[in-house]
């Protein structure tokens, strides 16, 4: 497998396997991302605790806001990219935050890896302010991470993501489906 750097990265935006890029979004060996409208809060228990049991496939429940993305210390959210991606059977991508934001104490809890043949979608990107005292405000169209792509052998349909995942044509935030 290897990094896709910036002539390929060019390319693939001509192509449409990542769509609603600028010029200026593509790095050396990255794309930025920016923040679609739309988000999913954790909803509040009003002081019981709920439990979520992951085995049974049940998810948070969630409430969806729009407008800027306002975390406050210790909140969780769900966000999504304008980037839409459809990937071929050969490549794959990672998404982690620029370093700038994770120094100002956004956490991005892990999730973002994306197999070959995922299509259609948006990255639901998962965000924890980690910070005591300080609220943290993302506003649509902000940069909110980078992307990076790796190219490796053609998976066989049977295994891709086109069949196996269930995440596919989701165009903006979505919440959990439960674990499979």
């Amino acid at each position: 497998m290897s990094l896709i750097t910036y002539t390929e990265l060019c390319a693939l935006v001509h192509q449409g396997v990542i769509e609603n890029v600028k010029p200026e979004q593509i790095n050396g060996a990255s794309i930025d991302l920016t923040l679609a409208d739309g988000y999913l809060f954790e909803d509040s228990p009003y002081g019981r605790k709920e439990y979520v049991i992951l085995g049974n496939k049940e998810t948070p429940k969630m409430t969806k806001s729009s407008g800027d993305l306002v975390l406050k210390p210790g909140a969780f959210a769900l966000a999504s990219t304008e980037q839409i991606f459809n990937l071929p059977n050969d490549i794959a991508c990672i998404y982690v935050l620029k370093s700038s934001m994770a120094r100002a104490g956004l956490n991005h809890l892990n999730a973002g890896y994306c197999d070959p043949a995922w299509h259609g979608s948006a990255l639901t990107m998962e965000y924890h302010n980690t910070l005591r005292h300080h609220t943290l405000v993302m506003r649509p169209g902000d940069k909110c991470g980078q992307m990076y792509f790796f190219r490796g052998e053609m998976v066989p349909e049977l295994a891709s993501y086109a069949v196996r995942g269930q995440y596919n044509g989701d165009g903006g935030v979505q919440a959990s489906k439960g674990v499979r």
